[in-house]
C-alpha cells in the first residue's frame, strides 16, 4: 500500500492500494479429474465430463468427470459396506484419530485449499483464507472431539448411526460446506457419499485427496461430481441412501421434500434466507456500518444467511444511507486472489443474469438504484455492490432472494414495526439486531422468526454452535451437539 497527495489539498492524503495477487503456483491443478470411489479416483463409468471454469476470467481449469447413475451406485454400495463392515463398528475414539488427522492436514495445505477456492469460486483470497479454510479445519476439529462421546450428546444411551448420507452441497462455500456436512456424519459413525455443486467441485476434490493423504478407510468418504440433474438427483433418490443432507436453494428443497415424502428418509435441508438486519438509533453507528457491509457483502453476496434487507430506525435513516454510500465507494471489486479485493467475481453467468434481472425489477417496480463508480474487469462476471432506497416491503427486491451483493433499506419507528416487516417473509434462517439495549435485543431475539439472531455483529460462525432455519429456509441444524442428531438414530 503506498500514499500519496492531492495537489490540490496538500494536507489530504489519499490511499492508493498496490496489486498484492496471491500466487498461483501453491496449487498444482490436473488437466482432468475423476470420481473418488472406494478410496481412490476412477474414470465415470459412461466416460462423460464437463469443465470448470475461473468466474473472474472465464479460464478453463479443469475436465471434471461427470457421475452417471451407475457410479452412484458404485459410489453407494461401496460406502453402505464400509458402513457395516469398518466404519460403524470402528471404536468412537478411533474414528476421531481421522478426523483430527484431516483437520491437521487442511490446516497444513491451508493455503493451496485457499487458492484453489478462489480460482473456482471466485470469492476474495481474504475470505477463503480466513474464514472458508479455518473453518473447514475448526469443524473436523471440533467433531473428532464428540466421536468418543455421542453417548453423552443427550440423545439416550448408545446412539447409533443412521447408515450412508448422500450430502449435497453448494457453489457458495464449497470446502466449508464440506466439512459441515461430512464432519458430523463421520463422527457418529455413518459413511458418506458427497456432490459438490456442478461449477465448484475442486475443493472437494482436494478433500477427497486430503481424506486419501489420512488413510480413511476405503468407501467411507466418497465424492461424485457431476449434473445435480443427474448424479444429485440419483444420489438422494437411491434406495441405499439413509440420510439425505442438502444446502441449496429453496425450490430444490421443496422438490427434494415431495420426492422424498413416504421413503422414510432422514433429511435436512438448510435453504435460501432474506435475512433482516435491524439498525436502532441507539447502535454504535461506526459498529453497524461495518457489520451492514459484512452482512451482504460477504461473499459477494451469496450468502443464505445475507443481510439483505436494512432495517434502520427513521430518525437516522439518511444519515446510514449517506454513511454506507461513502463506505461503499472504498469497497474495491477486482481480481479474488488480490489480498486487498472485497468483492470477487459472481460464481457463474447463470447467477449474474437472475441478479441483473432482479435489479432490474426492482428499479421498474420504483425503488431507487445507487452503486459506486468502479470499473469492472472486462472477462468474467461481475455485480458492483448495489444499494436500493425507496424500497416497499411488497416489492420483489424486498421479498425474493437475489443472492448478490445488493441491500435493499426499508425504515421503521418502533420495535413491534421492525418485527412485523422482518417477519414479513416467506424464509426464516437469520436476522441481525444492532442496538445498545440488552432487553431489546433479548426482546427482538423472542420475537423474530429466525433459525439464528445475531447481536450487534452479523455471519459470524462457530462449530460449537447450531446454525439452520425453519419456514422456507428448511430444518434441522448443521454445527454444535445438534448437528449430530441428524446422523444419529434418536
Amino acid at each position: 500500500m503506498s500514499k500519496t497527495y492531492r495537489t490540490d489539498q496538500p494536507e489530504h492524503v489519499v490511499w492508493e492500494y498496490s496489486p498484492a495477487p496471491e500466487s498461483r503456483s501453491i496449487v498444482h491443478l490436473q488437466s482432468s479429474y475423476g470420481l473418488f470411489i472406494g478410496g481412490a479416483f476412477v474414470e465415470p463409468v459412461d466416460g462423460d465430463s464437463y469443465r470448470t471454469e475461473n468466474p473472474a476470467t472465464e479460464e478453463v481449469l479443469a475436465e471434471i468427470a461427470a457421475a452417471g447413475l451407475r457410479d452412484v451406485d458404485r459410489a453407494v454400495e461401496v460406502a453402505g459396506r464400509a458402513q457395516k463392515t469398518v466404519w460403524g463398528p470402528m471404536a468412537g475414539a478411533e474414528r476421531a484419530k481421522y478426523l483430527f488427522r484431516i483437520a491437521r492436514i487442511i490446516q497444513e495445505r491451508s493455503r493451496e485449499l485457499a487458492v484453489l477456492e478462489s480460482l473456482d469460486n471466485g470469492k476474495p483470497i481474504r475470505e477463503s483464507r480466513d474464514v472458508d479454510v479455518p473453518l473447514a479445519a475448526a469443524h473436523f476439529f471440533y467433531y473428532a472431539g464428540w466421536a468418543d462421546k455421542l453417548e453423552h450428546a443427550g440423545f439416550g444411551p448408545n446412539p447409533a448411526p443412521i447408515g450412508v448420507a448422500g450430502q449435497v452441497i453448494p457453489w457458495n462455500f464449497p470446502l466449508m460446506m464440506a466439512a459441515w456436512k461430512l464432519a458430523p456424519a463421520l463422527a457418529a459413525g455413518n459413511t458418506c457419499v458427497l456432490k459438490p455443486a456442478t461449477t465448484t467441485p475442486l475443493t472437494a476434490l482436494l478433500l477427497a485427496e486430503i481424506i486419501q493423504q489420512a488413510d480413511l478407510p476405503p468407501g467411507v468418504v466418497n465424492v461424485l461430481t457431476g449434473a445435480g440433474s443427474v448424479a444429485g438427483a440419483a444420489l438422494v433418490a437411491h434406495p441405499g441412501i439413509d440420510k439425505v443432507a442438502f444446502t441449496g436453494s429453496t425450490e430444490v428443497g421443496k422438490d427434494l421434500q415431495r420426492a422424498l415424502a413416504g421413503k422414510g428418509k432422514h433429511l435436512t435441508l438448510e435453504l435460501g434466507g432474506k435475512a433482516a438486519n435491524i439498525v436502532f438509533e441507539d447502535a454504535a453507528l461506526d459498529q453497524a456500518i461495518e457489520g451492514i457491509v459484512n452482512g451482504i457483502f460477504f461473499n459477494q453476496g451469496e450468502v443464505c444467511c445475507a443481510g439483505s434487507r436494512l432495517l434502520v430506525q427513521e430518525s437516522i435513516a439518511d444519515t446510514v444511507v449517506e454513511r454506507l454510500k461513502s463506505r461503499l465507494s472504498t469497497l474495491r471489486v477486482g481480481d479474488p486472489l488480490d489480498k486487498n479485493t472485497d468483492l470477487g467475481a459472481i460464481n457463474n453467468a447463470d447467477q449474474l443474469e437472475k441478479i441483473r434481472s432482479l435489479v432490474e425489477e426492482g428499479e421498474a417496480e420504483g425503488a431507487v438504484r445507487w452503486s459506486p463508480s468502479c470499473a469492472l474487469p472486462a472477462h468474467g462476471y461481475w455485480f458492483p455492490p448495489t444499494l436500493f432506497t425507496n424500497v416497499s416491503p411488497s416489492q420483489s427486491i424486498a421479498r425474493e432472494e437475489i443472492f448478490g451483493p445488493v441491500l435493499s433499506v426499508l425504515t421503521f419507528r418502533t420495535p413491534e414495526e421492525a418485527v412485523a416487516k422482518a417477519n414479513n417473509t416467506t424464509y426464516g434462517l437469520s436476522a441481525g439486531v444492532w442496538t445498545e439495549k440488552g432487553s431489546r435485543i433479548l426482546w427482538m431475539a423472542q420475537h423474530l422468526r429466525a433459525g439464528v439472531v445475531w447481536a450487534n455483529t452479523f455471519n459470524r460462525f462457530d462449530p460449537t454452535s447450531p446454525f439452520g432455519g425453519y419456514r422456507e429456509s428448511g430444518f434441522g441444524r448443521e454445527g454444535g451437539r445438534h448437528g449430530l442428531a441428524a446422523y444419529l438414530d434418536v
